[in-house]
């Protein structure tokens, strides 16, 4: 009879990603980071435990859209106030918070619920090529883009 594997907090070993966004879609970056996050590259993966690992994203100024989305893709955002909706095109947001771009195509496409939070905490986000983990020791990852 077989049985099913199912991750114990013991058997996960959290390690630290670096990918590099230059140049590369967003749509693909985030879909990568978010797969790491998850931990669907390992083979101890078992969807309601947060098995994932931490996943640092550099140059995410240098991420880009394809197409005509710099003009026509737009960020909604409401304050909470009567009138507050708040629209932004992504060439903006590109401009001004490209770290904030990147995170929210990452945090779309992990789980909405508790799992998700906790997974997004392990992503970390920066505009240069620089960052300040590497005491953690992280490996470059060359995701097949």
């Amino acid at each position: 009879m077989n049985t099913t594997y199912f991750a114990r907090p013991d058997d996960i070993k959290r390690k630290w990603y670096v990918i590099d966004a230059e140049g590369k879609p967003l749509g693909r970056l985030a879909a990568e980071a978010a797969r790491i996050l998850r931990g669907k590259h390992k083979p101890i993966f078992t969807p309601f435990i947060d098995t994932g690992d931490h996943v640092i994203v550099v140059n995410a100024d240098k991420a880009v859209l394809t197409g005509n989305k710099l003009d026509t893709k737009t960020r909604t955002h409401y304050t909470g106030y009567p009138g507050g909706l708040r629209v932004t095109n992504y060439r903006r947001l590109m401009k001004e918070k490209p770290e904030r771009a990147v995170e929210m195509a990452i945090r779309g496409m992990l789980p909405h619920n508790r799992i998700g939070r906790a997974m997004f905490r392990k992503l970390k986000v920066y505009r240069g090529a620089n960052h300040p983990h590497e005491a953690q020791k992280p490996e470059k990852w060359e995701p097949a883009l």
